[in-house]
């Protein structure tokens, strides 16, 4: 390996910072002013020329010899005063594109950082701790299957109505337990507020209402495809640092959500993509463009979520469809939904 060049006594070490290093133009001389050099020394030759070859013996008077030399020496004035102009834009230029450099890299390092979850903010480490907690959640309810709650009596509160979803969006069939019966049988069916509640998943680990409104939306067969579908869209999400509690949406009317459930489409129902954050959207158009499973969870989340919501909104009331808006998993849907041009 060759030895590092020891610095000269005297002279200034110079550290090199890539980059961000200071551009070393080195004082040379540059095409300008060469340019410069070579047309005044052609001017000085005509000059000399014209007072040769005119041969004049008289001596100007001081307002005469004023004259000449302002005549000979402006034009020189001008050329170096057009050359320096030359140099100073060429090294703004060189400066500009510098800096756009160094933008373009701390750019690529935040979203590998975002991407890598290194040196996250106190309250993005509080959401992937939700996140893992919720998946934990999950994984659990598949072992409990053999005790599921049976002794939680119907609703009767009319804001408790039972949901039931239509089973024709119904495509894949949940296996029968061993006994016979459907997976879902001997259990109270899931509320209204369960189900609104269940979308948004737990805000914290000790939001008890919250994972117990997800175990039952993960019981029941057509909530669970919304909730799973949902959770792998927000957990790819993740990865490029967004996160639906970041996001603050333009708020719809619940008219424009009924006729959403009911095939509208366009830029009659653009309002319901409310979500207006530019990094969120250049970030999640452009992983869509690239990753093809990001692309296909986001499209299997939207079919989802617009079965799901076509079944809801029969029987929601407006306010039940105003809470279900302000959820996580319709966030992702405004987002998504603008991305895939459902709103355009």
């Amino acid at each position: 390996m060759a030895e590092e060049k020891e610095p000269e006594p005297g002279a200034t070490a110079r550290r090199d910072f890539g980059i961000y290093s200071q551009p070393d133009t080195g004082g040379g001389i540059g095409p300008g002013e060469v340019i410069a050099i070579v047309v005044s020394g052609l001017w000085l030759l005509l000059v000399g020329g014209f007072f040769l070859f005119t041969g004049g013996t008289s001596a100007p008077d001081t307002l005469s010899a004023v004259m000449i030399i302002v005549a000979i020496g402006l034009p020189i004035a001008l050329i170096w005063v057009a050359a320096i102009t030359l140099r100073t834009s060429r090294e703004m230029r060189a400066e500009a594109r510098r800096l756009q450099s160094a933008l373009d890299a701390m750019r690529h390092a935040y979203i590998n950082q975002a991407q890598a979850h290194v040196a996250r903010p106190s309250m993005e480490q509080r959401l992937d701790e939700i996140a893992a907690t919720a998946r934990q959640t999950e994984t659990a309810v598949a072992t409990f299957a053999s005790r599921r709650d049976t002794s939680v009596p119907p609703a009767t509160d009319p804001a408790a109505a039972p949901v039931r979803l239509n089973p024709e969006t119904r495509i894949e069939e949940q296996p029968a337990l061993a006994l016979g019966a459907p997976a879902d049988a001997g259990q109270a069916p899931l509320s209204t507020e369960e189900f609104i509640r269940a979308p948004n998943f737990p805000d914290s680990p000790k939001d008890k209402a919250g994972f117990r409104a997800l175990r039952r939306a993960l019981d029941d067969h057509s909530s669970a495809k919304l909730i799973r579908a949902a959770q792998d869209a927000l957990t790819l999400l993740s990865q490029d640092g967004i996160y639906m509690d970041d996001l603050e949406p333009d708020r719809a009317r619940p008219e424009l959500w009924r006729r959403f459930a009911q095939g509208e489409r366009g830029r009659a129902i653009a309002s319901l993509g409310g979500v207006r954050d530019r990094t969120s959207l250049a970030l999640t158009a452009g992983r869509m463009r690239q990753d093809t499973i990001f692309r296909d969870a986001a499209h299997h989340f939207l079919r989802q979520f617009d079965k799901t919501f076509v079944e809801f909104e029969k029987i929601a009331t407006d306010q039940e469809i105003v809470n279900l808006a302000e959820t996580r998993t319709a966030r992702a849907f405004m987002l998504f939904g603008r991305v895939a041009g459902i709103f355009a």
